[in-house]
């Protein structure tokens, strides 16, 4: 067994503690978040009155809102930065990082992707997201293709009848126009 460490001796009346290197190249994501920020909140201020802004809150506030989120976030890291802070090492992943890519699985996740966005309009959103969801749970390890197109199949039923109902936004019902 070791013995504790010793806690750090107090500086001397009038020392300054030491100052932690600077990562100053953390200041170009600032940048850039600053830049989107005012791309978003620019492209906000061209959007149309529409026939959705009739009610309390129409679109028109949530990209001034992300924007404005996108400067503040970029604001606070900057003093952030420029104070020292620095970000810590990401400690809790179990990811062995000395493994490389599995670049076959990978391109099978975009092809199912690809394949999803082509049959959204035919098949529908209900039989496309269930079928895209079992695809990409067995491709990332699940055990059974069934359970996870019937879950698929739930799901997109849920997220269906949400936009329809709370959204007042149809989503394409492809082969089963008629049923939904």
């Amino acid at each position: 067994m070791s013995a504790p460490a010793a806690p750090p001796a107090a500086p001397a009346t009038g020392a300054r503690p030491a100052r932690r290197p600077r990562d100053l190249s953390q200041l170009g994501v600032c940048a850039f978040l600053v830049l989107l920020g005012a791309l978003v909140v620019a492209d906000a201020a061209t959007l149309s009155q529409g026939l959705v802004d009739d009610g309390v809150v129409g679109p028109r506030p949530v990209p001034y809102a992300v924007g404005a989120g996108l400067v503040v976030t970029a604001l606070v890291l900057a003093v952030d930065v420029l104070r020292g802070g620095r970000g810590e090492a990401e400690d809790g992943e179990d990811v062995d990082l000395s493994a490389g890519s599995d670049w076959r699985r990978i391109g099978a996740l975009v092809l199912v992707f690809a394949a999803n966005v082509l049959l959204v309009e035919r098949l529908g959103w209900v039989v496309s997201g269930a079928l895209f969801f079992g695809a990409v749970a067995k491709l990332l390890g699940g055990r059974s293709l069934l359970r996870a197109v019937a879950v698929g199949a739930v799901l997109s039923l849920l997220t269906f009848y949400s936009f329809w109902v709370v959204l007042g936004i149809q989503l394409p019902p492809g082969v089963l126009d008629g049923v939904l």
